[in-house]
């Protein structure tokens, strides 16, 4: 994962592996949250990825971004795209909203995406967003509904959805959101080992002081134990290694777009892993959102 070019066929198994990794964020959710407070969590994540970023960019002898605007445009993606984007969601359903409620509005990323593209860049005379895209757009954010609208209409009798929770998951949207639309504009390319370390830390940075505010201690047990494993070394070193990656090579809307994917995989994890039931909605969901995302992703003919 240099930032020299990786092979033809690694480039077309990113989006896939990609999608498979973000998905676990629930299965680690599932295992942690009951025994850990949401930034306290966040925090020992960000300070054992740094640790593991460290070794690996030194034993890879990996350099480090050297101009000082560059590192600016990686704190900022990472207190948006780290702090600001997990935080939230996982503030959010600590704080009582179901996780189908978070992910319907996490969702609207890819079109909040869409319409910043379709303005910015018709504002300056290049191409926007195409019909075909927002067609897929569209179909990808009703299968998503699909997805999750049995966690919906079952969890709204116990889910307690108040300002606060509310203001988390809308405030995780708009990070994300913008996080990915600033990475894209004014990242410069380099090594991504390097670039999420610089991420981490400031996310660290902001995450630290909202840790410390928390009554509530991590219970170091078995569940707490594998999810902070796996929070770790697979969303961190390998998921949000390759977003990384993702946003660098490919348009904004495109790699938002998979985000659409992630309910679909994660209801299948689910399923497989704790006997979650999968209904007609959901497979007719997935189906109708992974066409939107090929309508999306599809290189336009020329």
């Amino acid at each position: 994962m240099s930032a020299s070019a990786p092979s033809s066929a690694w480039i077309k198994a990113m989006p896939v592996v990609f999608v498979l990794i973000w998905s676990t964020g629930f299965i680690v959710a599932r295992y942690g949250m009951p025994y850990a407070p949401p930034f306290s969590f966040l925090l020992v994540r960000y300070a054992l990825s740094i640790v593991c970023f460290l070794v690996w960019i030194g034993l890879a002898r990996v350099s480090w971004p050297r101009d000082r605007a560059q590192w600016l445009h990686l704190a900022v993606t990472g207190m948006l795209m780290h702090a600001g984007y997990l935080g939230g969601v996982w503030a959010a359903v600590k704080a009582g909203m179901g996780s189908g409620l978070s992910s319907l509005i996490v969702g609207f990323q890819p079109v909040l995406t869409a319409i910043w593209l379709s303005w910015s860049l018709r504002s300056s005379g290049q191409p926007g967003v195409t019909p075909r895209q927002w067609a897929g757009l569209l179909l990808g954010f009703v299968g998503l509904l699909m997805v999750v609208w049995r966690k919906l209409t079952l969890g709204s009798a116990m889910d307690h959805v108040t300002p606060v929770n509310m203001a988390f998951a809308i405030g995780a949207m708009f990070s994300i959101t913008i996080g990915t639309l600033y990475q894209k504009r004014f990242v410069q390319p380099c090594d991504v080992r390097s670039a999420n370390a610089v991420q981490l830390m400031a996310a660290l940075a902001v995450t630290l002081p909202l840790a410390l505010a928390e009554p509530e201690v991590i219970q170091w047990n078995a569940e707490s134990l594998g999810a902070m494993a796996w929070a770790v070394l697979g969303l961190t070193l390998g998921g949000s290694s390759l977003l990384y990656m993702l946003i660098q090579r490919g348009a904004a809307a495109s790699v938002t777009s998979l985000m659409y994917m992630v309910p679909p995989s994660t209801a299948l994890m689910a399923w497989l892993l704790f006997g979650e039931t999968i209904t007609t909605a959901t497979l007719a969901g997935t189906a109708l959102t992974a066409l939107g995302v090929s309508l999306v992703v599809r290189p336009s003919r020329r």
